[in-house]
């Protein structure tokens, strides 16, 4: 395995390659960094960093609503209706909700493709869990996969020409490729251990997942191709499910916390793994989604005794309810 300082120095190169607006930002230093510095933060290693109290916001930030306020682009997300989960989409601002599949089995784990035409998604409609895809109608179910496992949390790069996903085996999960068609589909992670929940890197370059090859689940960045795997996260607390990576690279959503207790909190961190931030703190608070802008948190909230889909300011301030049904509104991934 690749040393982290390499894969960070790797990553650097291939960010600032890009031209990044964040990366000009810091043009003042020697030499640009996504990642913050000793300069920027006191913390100088992910284990000093979890020592240290996570900022938590007052409950007047978490309770503050500010209405109408411009968000754009669409939420999908999770439904479950009639005593299955199906795939709902609607607009950012919550408007013009709509439920796309009606089937008698589990549809979920959806996301939108970069140009938000596309949405994939995991069914058992056809015995085990496929990936599918479909039009943001709901027209066009098209079955991707056949017979690889069962298979979640499926996205797309951000040119569109692959899908990446999770393959749960025999004993373990493992993190999966393909081609958009569906083609070609081929492990990026092995061995004894589970690897989940994989996330684009806005840029391509790299795939941030969750691993518990340390003997408990920690946030991990590899390149595209499964390469240079580090971790990012060292300690409590353990992330949970799907993160979510700002659209200038600068910094992770994820979620931790304990199911049975409905205690989860989300928490902000850069990959280099400083500056861990919780920005919730209460009402079981799960599934964080930036805005393609980075404006913007979507997030699922226990807080109204029925889990429902509500946005935030990525400092925990602005909550808006987004959802307000009978039903679950859960796993919220938010696209053009």
């Amino acid at each position: 395995m690749v040393k982290k300082s390499a894969v960070l120095v790797s990553i650097l190169v291939l960010l600032v390659a890009c031209n990044l607006p964040f990366a000009t930002r810091l043009a003042t230093t020697s030499t640009p960094s996504p990642f913050p510095t000793a300069a920027t933060t006191a913390m100088t290693t992910p284990t000093a960093m979890f020592s240290d109290t996570p900022l938590i916001p007052t409950e007047a930030q978490v309770t503050a609503t500010v209405t109408a306020v411009p968000v754009s682009g669409h939420i999908v997300y999770s439904c479950y209706i009639d005593d299955n989960d199906d795939i709902c989409i609607m607009n950012a601002d919550g408007s013009d909700q709509a439920q796309l599949t009606h089937n008698p089995a589990t549809d979920f784990y959806p996301s939108l493709s970069r140009d938000g035409k596309i949405i994939l998604f995991s069914s058992n409609r056809d015995g085990h869990f496929e990936i599918y895809s479909m039009n943001t109608d709901g027209s066009n179910q098209t079955r991707l996969t056949k017979d690889i496992g069962n298979l979640y949390a499926p996205e797309f790069s951000p040119d569109g020409s692959q899908i990446v996903f999770t393959n749960q085996g025999v004993h373990y999960q493992h993190i999966w490729l393909m081609n958009k068609d569906g083609k070609n589909p081929h492990a990026l992670t092995e061995g004894n251990f589970n690897n989940i929940d994989p996330t684009w890197a806005p840029n391509g370059q790299a795939i941030v997942f969750v691993s518990d090859r340390n003997s408990y689940d920690q946030l991990f960045i590899m390149s595209a191709d499964g390469s240079s795997a580090f971790a990012v996260t060292t300690g409590t607390p353990y992330p949970n499910g799907r993160s979510s990576w700002s659209s200038d690279l600068s910094t992770l959503a994820f979620y931790s916390g304990t199911a049975a207790k409905l205690d989860r909190n989300i928490y902000l961190v850069s990959p280099s793994g400083h500056n861990l931030r919780q920005i919730t703190v209460s009402g079981d608070n799960l599934a964080p989604s930036f805005s393609p802008d980075g404006n913007w948190i979507a997030f699922t909230s226990y807080r109204n005794a029925v889990n429902q889909v509500y946005i935030m300011r990525p400092d925990g301030s602005s909550v808006q309810r987004l959802t307000y049904t009978s039903y679950s509104c859960w796993q919220p991934r938010w696209g053009p």
